[in-house]
């Protein structure tokens, strides 16, 4: 209770300190109190012995104690104010969790609540049945909807690159859109509220454009779901679709080549007539109709299941890669560029 006390009056001086409770003053402090007491005059509060509960004894400690911190904390600025940087963060998760239990609500069959408004959510209630693809753009999300089977394949489409988190803290994530309304339709929540049984979708389809700028969204989306939603990943939920590369319109026949062997075999086996190719640069150049047939149809698609094998290394590369430490970033890249895709 000193400690606490001592603190918070320390913490009203700034700004932020009328806002710290208890509990926030408390997060990954300690304090060693030594009291020396006749063993006939002790009392405990418990039989377990946990805690004091002499009156004269508690008066004591607070009196010496709250005298020496309050000497500590104005002769040694920096050593305080580490202190209260502690409490503000403990501060900041605290009300990012809050505004995750008020935000990420799973909508219920009896609850008034809603879900993302750029969500269409699929008919199908049993989450084993059911999935959700996260397309980039709403162009490409439109074009989803439209091919879609509306039965158990949900769409959520989101625009443009998305908040890196791996250094955001909780209550930034909460407040970026794009990321609450993928939460939201989720359904598990974030944080302290995470609830993996919650999952609204046991196939979790990331689909982008075939470009460096889509792959970029797909790692940022990748560092969320490892760094925030990591059960999506162990219990086998996350995909990334692989729609085709090229077009490919020989006479009047149609082929979809997914890689460039692919295209090459095509044109080699069957490209006896004048072949018109056309490059696939983005999820929007396909109409609803190609887009089912190439990614979304169950029976045709490619995906890429999401594993962690080695979660040491998998937690040191996405530190060096998505981190805020230039050199080692570098270093990783020099080292892996001939691996790299171009698209020029």
């Amino acid at each position: 209770m000193a400690l606490t006390r001592v603190i918070k009056d320390y913490a009203s001086k700034t700004k932020e300190g009328n806002t710290l409770t208890g509990e926030d003053l408390k997060e990954g402090l300690a304090a060693v109190v030594f009291v020396k007491m006749k063993a006939k005059d002790i009392q405990f509060e418990s039989q377990t012995k946990v805690k004091i509960n002499n009156p004269e004894a508690q008066s004591a400690v607070f009196s010496v104690f709250k005298k020496g911190l309050q000497v500590y904390l104005e002769e040694h600025p920096k050593e305080a104010r580490k202190i209260l940087e502690k409490a503000f963060l403990a501060a900041r998760a605290r009300l990012a969790a809050r505004a995750a239990r008020e935000t990420v609500i799973r909508k219920s069959a009896f609850g008034g609540t809603s879900l993302p408004g750029k969500l269409a959510d699929c008919q199908e209630t049993d989450p084993k049945k059911s999935e959700l693809y996260i397309v980039e753009g709403d162009s490409a999300g439109g074009s989803a909807k439209q091919a879609r089977d509306r039965k158990f394949q949900a769409i959520l489409p989101i625009g443009g690159k998305i908040l890196n988190t791996e250094r955001a803290r909780l209550d930034k994530i909460i407040n970026f859109q794009e990321l609450r309304d993928l939460i939201m339709a989720l359904g598990m929540g974030i944080g302290e509220t995470l609830k993996p049984k919650g999952l609204r979708y046991h196939r979790i389809i990331i689909m982008v454009d075939a470009d460096v700028d889509g792959e970029h969204i797909a790692t940022l989306l990748l560092t969320f779901f490892y760094r925030h939603l990591r059960p999506v990943i162990e219990n086998g939920h996350l995909y990334i679709a692989m729609p085709p590369l090229y077009k490919i319109q020989i006479s009047k026949k149609i082929y979809y080549a997914y890689t460039e062997e692919e295209k090459e075999k095509i044109l080699k086996e069957r490209g006896n007539g004048k072949a018109n190719i056309q490059r696939y640069k983005g999820l929007g150049e396909m109409n609803p109709q190609q887009l089912w047939e190439t990614t979304m149809d169950p029976a045709k698609r490619t995906l890429k299941k999401i594993a962690i094998k080695d979660a040491a290394y998998t937690d040191e590369v996405f530190t060096t890669l998505m981190g805020k430490e230039v050199p080692p970033r570098k270093r990783f890249i020099q080292t892996h560029a001939k691996m790299a895709t171009l698209d020029i």
